[in-house]
């Protein structure tokens, strides 16, 4: 066996997001868009984690896992605009003080997807008040942030950037809902399209969101003692021969611009799962595989480091804390594999003097994805009908790297 340690007070655990887990938030802009959009299964009760939050906490704590990332869903807080829940507001500071309780270091994400559905309404993201009501949000938020290290003002908003194209696109051409995080099955015409608007981001929708990203962290910056940042879905790229070109032009509106974005912040959230390859003509797609993932994307665990080594480059050195990497699959020993092997690349970042403050694996539990039930991220197996926890090994084995801080693996001889 071979040992590989990680740097002090690395953080080690898993991450969630609100509309996934928690079961009913009827307020979101995701709620309305669930019951409109053909072939996209509901969320409703979720997993309930809503009401069963301490139990999923005490799992990845008893596991020895040192962190969970979580987020506060601003439909609850704040269900009319202007009128902000006290008693929700309440529920995320016990989910915070919970934390505490066990030892555990919450890394509370302030936006992850969804929106008011009022919000929507009068715009989103692109709307004329955008910035003001997210930061009226953002400074209701920060009430209950005593004490909390890590605060991310919103998650991938380049993926969101791709959405706000979709629905776009959608609404002018009457097409069907395709889930961001699932490859489009059907026609080529489909593929194609689904491929088109999570290619090609708009760089000044970027610079929208990075304007945003910045009011909101003076905020949290002004009205607690946390860190700030905000995390991006790294698509680790590469050039096949003669998409150079192609490369920096998809590249920079995907990415590029919000790594740059990232500029300034106490740390950036990388989020990588898969590498893809693009030629003259744009992304290609995953060629089918028996070790594909259940969102139809490649085995490729290198794609961590890979991912990591682009942001730091292009954040001009902003210390890095990886916010989600995982792998859809029905085979938690395809899991372990994954993981150890998207660590040990990630260890060898950190070798090189990349600064990369912890690992927060995506997800603790199965949930919903987006549309779809199918794809099972989870550390954590979850019956739908009667909600009960059951912990897979992986989950086990995470906390035992934790608890080491350090990764062990088989010696390969020659």
């Amino acid at each position: 066996m071979s040992t590989t340690t990680f740097p002090d007070s690395f953080l080690w655990g898993a991450a969630t997001a609100g509309h996934q887990i928690e079961g009913n938030n009827v307020n979101s802009d995701w709620w309305a868009r669930e019951q409109m959009m053909p072939g996209m299964e509901l969320s409703g009760d979720a997993v309930d984690s809503y009401h069963r939050y301490r139990e999923d906490i005490q799992l990845l704590a008893d596991a020895g896992l040192t962190s969970y990332r979580f987020s506060l869903e601003w439909s609850r807080i704040e269900p009319v605009r202007g009128y902000f829940s006290k008693a929700e507001l309440a529920h995320y500071r016990r989910m915070i003080e919970f934390c505490f309780e066990c030892g555990v270091t919450p890394v509370v994400t302030l936006q992850h997807f969804t929106t008011p559905q009022w919000f929507a309404a009068l715009g989103g993201w692109d709307g004329p008040e955008a910035e003001q009501l997210f930061c009226a949000f953002v400074e209701q938020a920060c009430t209950i942030l005593d004490g909390v290290e890590w605060v991310v003002t919103m998650n991938e908003p380049n993926m969101q950037a791709a959405i706000m194209t979709a629905m776009r696109h959608l609404a002018a051409s009457g097409g069907d809902w395709t889930s961001p995080t699932v490859e489009a099955e059907g026609d080529d015409e489909k593929k194609q399209t689904h491929s088109e608007f999570l290619t090609y981001a708009d760089p000044e929708i970027g610079r929208l969101f990075t304007r945003i990203h910045h009011a909101a962290r003076a905020i949290v910056r002004e009205r607690t003692g946390a860190k700030v940042g905000w995390t991006i879905a790294a698509g680790a790229l590469t050039a096949a021969p003669g998409g150079e070109e192609k490369l920096l032009q998809i590249r920079y509106g995907k990415e590029d611009v919000y790594w740059e974005g990232s500029r300034g912040d106490d740390f950036v959230g990388v989020q990588a799962y898969s590498s893809q390859e693009v030629d003259a003509n744009g992304l290609v797609p995953h060629a089918p595989h028996p070790d594909n993932t259940l969102v139809g994307t490649a085995f490729r665990p290198d794609s961590l480091a890979m991912a990591v080594r682009h942001a730091w480059e292009v954040s001009e050195h902003t210390p890095i804390l990886i916010t989600e990497n995982g792998i859809a699959t029905a085979d938690d020993t395809q899991r372990i594999r994954y993981t150890t092997e998207a660590l040990e690349g990630l260890h060898g970042t950190i070798a090189d003097g990349i600064d990369v403050r912890g690992y927060l694996h995506w997800s603790l539990l199965d949930n919903f994805e987006w549309g779809h039930w199918e794809p099972t991220f989870g550390l954590i197996a979850v019956d739908r009908d009667t909600f009960v926890r059951t912990p897979k090994p992986s989950l086990a084995w995470l906390g035992q790297v934790a608890q080491r801080n350090a990764l062990e693996t088989a010696e390969v001889s020659a």
